[in-house]
């Protein structure tokens, strides 16, 4: 039994009224004794004992009348068997994960799980309020037909998702609702990496289905990448495998293949190539299809053309020299006017890698080429004192340089969106827009020691060939749904299958499909998002009903492989009866019953 006003229950303290008035009646006045007194005294002990049997009688249905409209004021329920059930808050999980595309028993996981929530679905009643929350974070609710529809139509994320998350929210929905029953429906894959942490869900009744058949073998490639992000023209793809035994692999570039050949387990492939192709290429690595269909194809992006020609100003330091120096000799830049690295103060032109003055007097003329070049940041005051680099990409390329000499930058107000790509002290040290960088420091050890350090001589072939050049950027690999920060300068993002997104705000979710998908500025592609499903995807292992129960995070979690078992343990809910009119019933009785006992002794005492 249950009470939906709960409070009512302390006004049954009144139940005390009627006992109390009982047990303090007393007869009050003088005793006199004279002879018609003591004929009545004498009748008066012949009937006590009717008496008091009809005030016993009398305190009882007062205290019973009173018990019985506290308790319709709570308003009782209580569960009865019998046919239906009661009304559900449902919430349903439904792992749409790319692991559940794996074939088993002949058709798709997704296709299976998708089959036991329709039947669930087409069970609920009017009065149930049903939600499909899928791995990918989406949420469908309305009415039965509408969540029936959802669920037939749920198609294979092509990453992870977050299955914690997805069964957490679904925990919530049916938690905040106001309904008798609440209950939790998991339909998985049971696919260990997806459940790795446990759950705390509380008491909420869960019950989860996964298959009883094992996971089927699979084989995937799992990272690949070119080397370098910029061909000039040569570089090399290097890709890992996830494979039990060999497996034939083909690397492709535009839909051309590059090359073919068998790589034997755990064998790392490396190829070296110098294809005909320019500009922002797509490429894959796929192997023979097997049951993880989706797995067997991984992408990575390119960009290939002649090296930057590169003009360097003298005042540039004589480390930058070197540096360039080192990139000419191995073909990763040329000498030329395509883009400069020079001071602030005697910028001309860009695309430029702009670096602060040495001499503090010339602040004034670096603004000034500053604003001249619509580069929206300013020098300020000189800061001095040893700060640590960090750069706000996590990369390892700043990783101990230090900084004694930097100017304070202050970004224009209402310029367009820049991109922050190093710190000291917390505060802009390395800057970049479209066309420009630039550095807060001179590039001298007296200043930082960033030119002494090995890592200096990449980053400098990374600002000049991805962030320099006129198709430059680098390529982003992504999970799907990922959010990530809007590169700036960025207006629009290139479809595989041909057409345009168009970009707003300072952030964007990766698509939910992988694939190679271009940045564009204008009609120019300036950089590449490579969309690949997490690598934990293609291990497809799975948990044993038990331990998937503990994973759960629920005292009340059952795990079923047998699909009719799972289908009857889902909105098994009793119905609830009010009670509410057969108390007042009883009450009423009581009550009549209390009177007709009263009436006769009323018309005596009359």
């Amino acid at each position: 039994m249950g009470f939906l006003a709960p409070l009512w229950l302390l006004a049954g303290a009144a139940a005390a009224v009627p006992l109390l008035i009982h047990l303090m009646r007393r007869r009050a006045g003088a005793h006199i004794e004279f002879p018609a007194v003591r004929y009545l005294v004498r009748a008066e002990r012949e009937h006590s004992r009717d008496l008091r049997l009809r005030n016993l009688l009398l305190m009882i249905l007062r205290v019973a009348a009173v018990l019985l409209i506290t308790l319709a004021a709570a308003h009782p329920i209580i569960r009865m068997a019998g046919a239906g059930h009661a009304p559900t808050a449902l919430a349903i999980v439904l792992d749409n994960s790319l692991s559940t595309s794996a074939i088993a028993g002949g058709r798709p996981v997704l296709q299976q799980l998708q089959a036991r929530a329709r039947e669930i679905v087409r069970r609920a009643s009017s009065t149930d309020r049903l939600w499909l929350v899928t791995a990918d974070g989406v949420v469908h609710g309305g009415t039965r037909d509408a969540v029936l529809d959802a669920a037939a139509h749920a198609e294979p994320f092509g990453g992870a998702g977050d299955l914690r998350a997805a069964t957490s929210r679904a925990a919530l929905l049916a938690r905040a609702a106001a309904f008798p029953a609440k209950e939790i429906a998991v339909l998985t894959d049971g696919q260990a990496t997806s459940w790795r942490e446990p759950l705390a869900l509380g008491d909420v009744p869960l019950h989860a289905f996964m298959p009883a058949a094992p996971a089927p073998a699979n084989h995937a490639v799992v990272a690949v990448r070119a080397i370098p992000a910029r061909w000039t023209p040569r570089g090399a793809v290097r890709a890992r495998l996830l494979a039990s035994d060999s497996a034939t692999y083909r690397i492709t570039l535009e839909g051309r293949t590059l090359a073919r050949g068998i790589a034997a387990r755990d064998e790392e492939i490396v190829l070296r190539a110098e294809p005909p192709e320019r500009g922002w290429n797509a490429g894959t690595v796929e192997l023979e299809p097997d049951e993880l269909r989706a797995d067997d194809v991984r992408h990575f992006a390119v960009w290939i053309g002649a090296a930057p020609a590169v003009a360097i100003h003298p005042l540039a330091g004589s480390f930058a020299h070197s540096a360039l120096d080192a990139l000419v000799q191995s073909g990763r830049a040329s000498t030329g006017n395509d883009m400069a690295v020079v001071p602030a103060d005697e910028a001309t032109k860009l695309p430029a890698l702009l670096i602060a003055p040495s001499d503090p007097i010339k602040l004034g003329a670096s603004n000034r080429a500053l604003e001249r070049l619509g580069v929206p940041w300013r020098f300020g005051a000189a800061q001095h004192g040893e700060s640590v680099v960090r750069a706000v990409d996590s990369t390892r390329a700043l990783e101990g340089v230090t900084v004694s000499v930097r100017y304070a930058l202050t970004r224009v107000t209402g310029a367009e969106r820049t991109d922050t790509i190093a710190t000291a002290g917390g505060a802009p040290w390395i800057v970049a827009g479209a066309r420009y960088v630039l550095v807060a420091s001179p590039l001298a050890p007296p200043a930082t020691t960033f030119p002494l350090h090995a890592s200096f001589v990449p980053w400098l072939d990374d600002m000049l060939s991805q962030r320099l050049s006129g198709e430059g950027g680098i390529p982003q690999e992504v999970a799907p749904g990922e959010h990530i920060a809007r590169p700036a300068g960025v207006e629009a993002l290139e479809l595989p299958e041909g057409g345009m997104t168009r970009l707003t705000g300072d952030s964007l979710t990766a698509p939910a499909r992988a694939g190679t998908y271009f940045y564009q500025r204008g009609t120019a592609r300036v950089g590449a998002l490579v969309v690949n499903a997490e690598p934990s995807e293609s291990e497809l292992a799975r948990l044993t009903p038990q331990a998937l129960a503990v994973k759960l995070g629920t005292r009340a979690a059952t795990v079923f492989t047998d699909s009719t078992a799972f289908g009857a343990s889902v909105l098994t809910a009793a119905p609830q009866r009010p009670l509410v009119a057969p108390l007042l019933l009883i009450a009423a009785i009581t009550l009549l019953v209390e009177t007709l006992i009263t009436t006769p002794a009323r018309r005596n005492v009359s």
